[in-house]
């Protein structure tokens, strides 16, 4: 293990114009080639994406393809992780970019500190006004609450959860497979399960990664309305994975629904609607104030609309997931499948 075989997973769809800088990346670790995999999984794509990945297959032995006909992350993955022959496994998204010392540092923190699993911060960038402007909120503890690797960019500690994780074959092993019913929040539940089975997962300062955000808000607010959706899905069946900060959104739009429901009631319920709409507010542009007087005034109309989408997005997914979800509060188990490792 004083080198141990890596497999980097990397599940994909639709990823044709970010494939290439994320593959390039992984290629040109500092990591020896001769003890490292590449598998990609490519959830049936239709914008050109295995096109982009086809000099890649010729041109560098240790990256294999294959289909995932299912087209979401959490099949992808579990081909993946039944493909590989790594002692460690590292997921990389199609998005993001890992440093080129991503796979070293991962390795050397499980071997030095003995954890399970790591992780580092990631850097959202993009690369129009928009994007940016989505990248500044995305990585704000007003846009997102306390999500460390999100916001936090010097520490090193054990946390619950991370992004493009590095996992040993070990916990993978005793863990099982990821939740094939989740469509978003996988990574959050397969962390949780790691930690509830006495595993640890850290979030390593040396360990960073960029992530190409959503380009419109219409993209973002698809992406948060299916964090919120999803994560009624994690709290049925883990009501302990869950924090304070993700219960906001809901409880602000219920707030804002009671409110309006009262102004047809009351005459001061539109007192109450314009308090509670009327704080937000205040906090939106306060927040945004204080971001664009360091990053650029220009960011200022996008940071206001960014930061709206975001959280009304998953309020608004949090109340359809309860609604859709009504009855699964007893269903702890979803979708995950029984399978034995060799």
């Amino acid at each position: 293990m004083d080198t141990p075989f890596v497999s980097i997973l990397i599940p994909i769809r639709n990823e044709a114009a970010y494939v290439e800088r994320c593959l390039e990346a992984v290629i040109a670790q500092d990591y020896p080639r001769e003890k490292m995999e590449i598998l990609v999984a490519d959830g049936m794509s239709d914008d050109g994406t295995r096109e982009k990945l086809l000099p890649f297959l010729v041109s560098y032995p240790q990256v294999s393809l294959l289909d995932n006909p299912e087209k979401f992350v959490a099949p992808g993955l579990n081909r993946l992780i039944l493909m590989a022959k790594g002692d460690i496994l590292i997921r990389v998204d199609g998005h993001c970019v890992i440093s080129s010392n991503y796979v070293s540092r991962c390795v050397a923190h499980i071997l030095e500190r003995e954890v399970d699993g790591v992780g580092g911060p990631m850097r959202s960038i993009g690369e129009d006004l928009v994007s940016e402007g989505i990248a500044l909120a995305m990585s704000s503890k007003f846009g997102v609450g306390g999500s460390a690797f999100r916001t936090e960019t010097g520490k090193t500690r054990l946390v619950d959860t991370v992004p493009f994780p590095a996992y040993t074959r070990e916990i993978v092993q005793k863990v099982g497979l990821y939740d094939e019913e989740l469509v978003r929040n996988q990574d959050d539940e397969y962390n949780y399960r790691i930690r509830k089975s006495g595993g640890q997962i850290l979030l390593a300062a040396d360990v960073q990664s960029e992530y190409y955000t959503r380009g419109t808000y219409g993209k973002l607010w698809r992406q948060y309305f299916q964090y919120g959706f999803w994560k009624v899905r994690v709290l049925q069946k883990h009501p302990r994975q869950m924090s304070l900060r993700q219960f906001v959104p809901p409880i602000f739009l219920l707030a804002v629904d009671a409110a309006v429901l009262l102004t047809l009631i009351f005459s001061w319920g539109w007192a109450a609607l314009a308090c509670v709409t009327g704080l937000y507010l205040i906090a939106v542009v306060m927040a945004s104030l204080l971001i664009a007087a360091k990053q650029g005034w220009r960011f200022l109309g996008v940071l206001l609309l960014a930061f709206a989408t975001i959280h009304v997005a998953y309020g608004m997914g949090f109340w359809v997931g309860l609604f859709r979800f009504w009855n699964r509060w007893h269903d702890q188990k979803g979708r995950v499948p029984e399978v034995r490792f060799e």
